[in-house]
């Protein structure tokens, strides 16, 4: 398939078999295969891109097998982050199934997690010490961001009553960037990587994918609000920052119900706004004068709509 040609739909569509076929001959236990089953693979698809705009699509049909191993272990360190997150948020369902804690009890689970993790990193040592630091660093940065945010769950920002609202707003973005948008960078320079590139290109996929990173859990937050679920990491920041009240953590939770339902439209308004900002500095990025010129650039500029109009199509939103 032309590279001037092909649309993004069409370049999502072939990438995911071929990931699906890859993760299939790669991986051989069955009960990590079902917690991979089902998913998006958007983490790996931005890797594939990447690569391919690195490459021009001349790459050699070994170099682009290799790259597809790559994001195997992408695919391997995220479903484990599920599966602990399952556990940590009490989640019975996963992707239109039970979790895998429910199924297999909470020991299993966080076993399964630790098995997956090892599986990816193996694979990520094996492509070179760049791969396996840049494998290491994310997971550190997505355990950060949980840690985070298990302890603001519990416990409301460090030094809540002396914490001004912006410091409490900043405090979310902060577990969205380290938690979601860590590994969409991650994903995005590895697929870099595996072109063979090198310097300054690599911090413009690197933060290609952590702005569409930030834009997804932005995005996935807003559909979980209109469904009404109401997480206080995410509910707290956001009345902090519309409110014109003192702190609402200190609220109760009816009051914050009550408030939430009265800011309801501009909540959704403000996420859009953000949103967008996240996606229109991606787009931008993707058009450096370091990313090569080929169809896949121009495809580079199409995928941050494109992913976040799928997420938001959900609640009937389009940015």
């Amino acid at each position: 398939m032309s590279n001037e040609t092909i649309t993004l739909e069409s370049f999502f569509d072939e990438t995911l078999i071929n990931v699906e076929n890859k993760i299939n001959c790669t991986i051989s236990d069955e009960k990590i295969k079902s917690v991979l089953d089902g998913g998006k693979r958007l983490r790996s698809l931005l890797a594939a891109l990447s690569f391919k705009a690195c490459t021009k699509g001349k790459e050699t049909s070994e170099q682009y097998q290799r790259s597809l191993e790559g994001t195997v272990s992408i695919e391997l360190a995220h479903g484990a982050s599920l599966v602990h997150d399952d556990i940590i948020d009490k989640d019975v369902v996963r992707r239109g199934k039970k979790a895998f804690h429910i199924k297999e009890g909470i020991g299993k689970a966080l076993l399964m997690g630790h098995k997956m993790l090892v599986n990816g990193f193996d694979i990520a040592l094996s492509h070179g010490n760049e791969v396996a630091r840049l494998y290491v660093d994310s997971w550190n940065e997505v355990v950060n961001g949980e840690i985070d945010e298990v302890d603001f769950n519990k416990y409301g920002i460090k030094n809540q009553y002396k914490s001004t609202k912006d410091q409490i707003f900043e405090a979310y973005y902060k577990i969205i960037d380290l938690k979601t948008a860590s590994l969409f960078s991650s994903a995005c320079q590895a697929g870099a990587l595996e072109a063979d590139m090198a310097g300054d290109i690599l911090k413009v996929f690197s933060n290609y994918g952590r702005e569409i990173g930030l834009a997804y859990q932005l995005a996935d937050d807003l559909v979980d609000l209109a469904n009404g679920e109401m997480i206080d990491s995410v509910i707290i920041p956001l009345l902090n920052r519309l409110e014109n009240k003192p702190k609402i953590g200190i609220l109760k939770k009816r009051e914050i119900k009550k408030l939430f339902a009265k800011n309801q439209e501009k909540i959704k308004q403000f996420y859009i706004s953000m949103i967008k900002k996240h996606v229109e500095n991606a787009k931008e990025i993707s058009q450096s004068d370091i990313v090569p010129e080929s169809g896949y650039k121009e495809l580079l500029k199409q995928a941050p709509d494109y992913i976040i109009n799928r997420m938001l199509s959900e609640i009937n939103v389009t940015i």
